[in-house]
């Protein structure tokens, strides 16, 4: 019996992690599906997917790598069946059409960085985090028809710290999430994969993950200190959480706080009031005050509060606006 072969589809560092723990461990990858390359930076220049980047350093997949522009070209379609791929295997790419995850014998599978059904969607390590979890984890599920539905293969947990960031919990999931990904694939190939529903009876208390956008990504300081901690952690390094900065008789300023900490003192004050206080940068909140540890202003580098504070030619009526 010839052995199974799977097509591998991914973009960005996560989904490397994937590729090469299923490279490691003797999967054959037939082909490798990337995002096109496209223009970045100041210059604009044409720039590679991380997937594409490891595919190259790679001798056996430079040969094999696929960047289509529209996922139901009839092209891309002969180009996956000409593979003889047995599994699709999809971590951290676009949403595929029924066209292309019907298409091998073993079907479509997906990693995703949740304990599904909760936190489906695009974004589920920032929500988890922006949540206030303590704990989420990753699984693999055969994709169907709506997003992020499908029946669940395995899952693996872990905890999120109090002071994690989302970035410190991309880069554990990165990992134990490929090794999940390994032992999926090969109880596939051994006929030995379990396919449960998944459990949506409690569905009213499900949390989602949607896309992050500027109207999901702003501070509200009439939020409790938590929350805006929360916030902040979950946003952190990327895309940062952001508001609009004010103080007597100088223009409005946007910047970001990539990095924050709950405060024991307790101040009754207004809601967006910012403190300069022996070094400190303090916000306060609905029920208590979060130190901005880490900001990063309108057209300047990120940098520690005090250097923030020490630039500042004066905090007299210093807050952040409400959305």
């Amino acid at each position: 019996m010839k052995p199974h072969r799977i097509v591998f589809m991914g973009t960005p560092p996560f989904a490397v992690a994937s590729l090469r723990a299923l490279l490691d461990a003797g999967v054959d990858v037939a082909a490798v599906v990337t995002a096109p390359d496209r223009p970045a930076g100041r210059g604009r220049q044409p720039r590679m997917s991380a997937v594409k980047e490891f595919a190259l350093q790679h001798a056996l997949l430079r040969d094999r790598l696929l960047q289509p522009e529209r996922l139901r070209d009839p092209d891309f379609h002969r180009q996956l069946d000409a593979t003889g791929a047995d599994l699709y295997v999809v971590v951290a790419f676009r949403m595929l059409p029924e066209s292309v995850w019907q298409r091998p014998p073993l079907g479509t599978i997906n990693l995703h960085a949740s304990l599904l059904p909760d936190h489906r969607g695009a974004a589920p390590i920032n929500w988890a985090v922006i949540h206030g979890g303590t704990c989420t984890g990753a699984t693999t599920f055969f994709l169907q028809h709506a997003i992020d539905t499908g029946d669940i293969i395995d899952r693996v947990t872990t905890p999120i710290g109090p002071d994690e960031t989302a970035g410190d919990v991309h880069d554990r999931l990165m990992v134990i999430g490929a090794e999940l990904l390994v032992r999926s694939v090969h109880a596939i190939f051994r006929g030995e994969a379990p396919r449960t529903p998944q459990n949506v009876a409690s569905s009213a208390a499900l949390r989602h993950a949607p896309k992050l956008t500027p109207a999901n990504t702003r501070i509200d300081p009439r939020c409790s200190a938590k929350a805006v901690h929360d916030l902040v952690r979950g946003l952190s390094p990327m895309p940062g959480a952001w508001s609009i900065l004010r103080r007597e008789d100088d223009p409005p300023q946007q910047f970001k706080v990539l990095r924050s900490a709950l405060h024991d003192q307790v101040v009754n004050d207004a809601p967006g009031t910012l403190y300069a206080e022996n070094g400190l940068l303090l916000l306060q909140c609905a029920d208590g005050r979060v130190s901005l540890l880490e900001v990063h202003p309108e057209g300047r580098k990120r940098m520690p509060a005090a250097a923030f504070i020490h630039g500042l030619r004066n905090t007299r009526g210093l807050h952040i606006a409400h959305p």
